[in-house]
């Protein structure tokens, strides 16, 4: 039986209806970056900037030209760090969050 939405669409609506789904789906994207699986993570990130603030108002927020940010986030795209962490601290911020990279037994 054939699907009526596609995924991703699920997804954006979700986060637009659900604050606690959106903070979590911003986590997990940063959380599997760190993680070492950085063109997961990207991905994850890059729903969630489609369904919350958008690549027009992304760019202008940071300062960066939406086609780049569409570039960094895409699966080919290799961000630099300065870049990824702007982004990353304006996501936050724009979200009332703040994430903390703690070390792990090991």
């Amino acid at each position: 039986m054939p699907l009526t939405r596609s995924f991703k669409e699920l997804v954006q609506r979700h986060v637009a209806e659900d604050p606690v789904y959106a903070e979590a789906l911003l986590r997990e994207g940063i959380d599997t970056m760190l993680a070492g699986d950085v063109d997961t993570g990207k991905a994850i990130l890059r729903d969630y900037i489609k369904a919350t603030i958008g690549f027009e108002k992304l760019g202008e927020a940071t300062g960066t030209q939406p086609k780049s940010l569409i570039r960094m986030f895409g699966p080919r795209g290799n961000p630099q760090a300065r870049n990824l962490f702007s982004v990353i601290g304006y996501l936050q911020k724009r979200a009332g969050v703040e994430l903390h990279v703690m070390a792990g037994p090991g």
